[in-house]
């Protein structure tokens, strides 16, 4: 990396604006329940303990209707039905009209393998990327990550406050995700705000996401053809150059899993590491015996993970499914709530209590099953390297405003406006 200071990055470059949506107040969660309820999305918590005892899977006709299950128990089954509970189409359930347009689904091999597909395309598709994924190739990835905190920070630490989602969760996966794949880091602001326009607003405007999804498409055609005529040092080159089966468009392949590193790496991971600084500026004790002990990093981190889980998948039914007295038809919507599922008392000793230094901690956070998300070594490594460089740079920090942070909602949950305040430092 550059030794310049990365700028931080204004609330007017983030140029979409979050819709008002005006739905009918919720009367009963077990039949009507609505994911983009203000209440939902600022936290979800209670509604999942009260749904958990009363049905074992919740059921709503909003947004197209969908099942939600809560305990641990039922995602870890649900997760194994595979391929009746089709993958294709893992991000379903939208504030949108019902009525999708006929190009709202990317063509087939250009959504995101393997996480949009069902077998046997998802199996040699994440063979493919499963090299870049483990601990040892994740590890390569650790000096550039710090560097990159440490340059943020440097971008604001003088001024004693900061959006601790805009101006540092956000700007990390973008960067570390163009760093792997090759692309020039300052695309990485762009890479934020199509990465919003297709999970975050178009799940309310159609025109948003096939925007945004077409934009990203384009970009990623053009850098694969690219990576095809000028070879580089650099993942799309090499995933070009696999064994892939006879007849499949190997540019379609590697757009499709390009775009899966965009879609399922940055906003995902931006979002736990968001919550985890939104944790430690509302809780001092916690963050000040984090700040004393570093060796409670990896199980604060698996706590964060557990806790404020960020991701809801979905599957849809390609015919009818019998499960545990429920009749789920042909064509219906489930919401793999794993969030949901990380708070479930029959597996995890006082859920509600965030205790830093947990060691029995079995969240499925990443999901379960075939499709457990192949990248979560490197979420971690950059949880662990962004909470570290903050703790080592800003170990004493609060909200500034509580009344003034905003969550994301829908299938993907975390904070997007994350006011920080702390004593102003020195860049290096």
């Amino acid at each position: 990396m550059s030794d310049s200071t990365i700028e931080s990055t204004s609330e007017d470059d983030f140029r979409i604006e979050p819709p008002v949506i005006n739905t009918p107040p919720v009367e009963d969660w077990t039949s009507d329940y609505d994911i983009f309820d203000a209440d939902y999305i600022t936290d979800p918590v209670p509604i999942w303990n009260d749904l958990r005892g009363q049905c074992p899977m919740a059921k709503t006709e909003r947004w197209g209707g969908s099942w939600l299950p809560t305990r641990h128990e039922d995602l870890q089954a649900l997760a194994k039905i595979v391929p009746e509970l089709s993958s294709t189409d893992p991000l379903v359930v939208s504030a949108r009209d019902d009525d999708r347009p006929e190009d709202d689904r990317a063509p087939e091999g250009l959504a995101a393998p393997p996480i949009t597909a069902d077998p046997p395309l998802h199996g040699w598709t994440r063979r493919m990327i499963l090299p870049t994924f483990s601990p040892k190739a994740v590890a390569t990835y650790r000096p550039y990550t710090e560097e990159l905190c440490h340059q943020l920070i440097d971008g604001f630490i003088a001024e004693g406050r900061c959006d601790a989602a805009q101006q540092y969760a956000q700007q990390i996966p973008p960067r570390v995700i163009a760093h792997l794949l090759g692309i020039d880091p300052d695309k990485a602001d762009d890479f934020t705000t199509w990465v919003r326009g297709v999970l975050e607003f178009g799940l309310y405007d159609n025109n948003i996401r096939v925007k945004y999804r077409d934009i990203i498409r384009d970009f990623l055609f053009a850098e694969v053809t690219d990576r095809v005529e000028n070879p580089r040092d650099d993942k799309l080159t090499e995933y070009l150059a696999l064994d892939i089966p006879e007849g499949v468009d190997r540019v379609r392949v590697v757009v499709g899993i390009a775009n899966l590193l965009l879609i399922a790496g940055i906003d995902t991971t931006w979002s736990s590491i968001g919550s985890a600084l939104f944790h430690f500026g509302s809780h001092p004790d916690d963050r000040r015996r984090l700040a004393a002990d570093d060796s409670l990093f990896p199980t604060a981190i698996e706590e964060m993970l557990r806790y404020y889980s960020p991701v809801t998948m979905a599957r849809v039914a390609l015919e009818d499914v019998e499960y545990n007295g429920v009749t789920i038809k042909e064509g219906d919507k489930v919401l793999m709530n794993f969030p949901g599922a990380n708070h479930d008392p029959e597996v995890f000793e006082n859920p509600e209590q965030i205790q830093i230094d947990r060691e029995r901690n079995r969240h499925i956070a990443f999901g379960s099953g075939i499709h457990r998300c192949a990248g979560s070594n490197l979420a971690r490594l950059e949880m662990d390297v962004a909470l570290r460089v903050w703790f080592e740079r800003i170990p004493d920090f609060e909200l500034a405003d509580p009344n003034g942070i905003t969550w994301a909602g829908g299938q993907v949950r975390g904070p997007r406006v994350l006011p920080m305040k702390f004593e102003a430092g020195q860049p290096r």
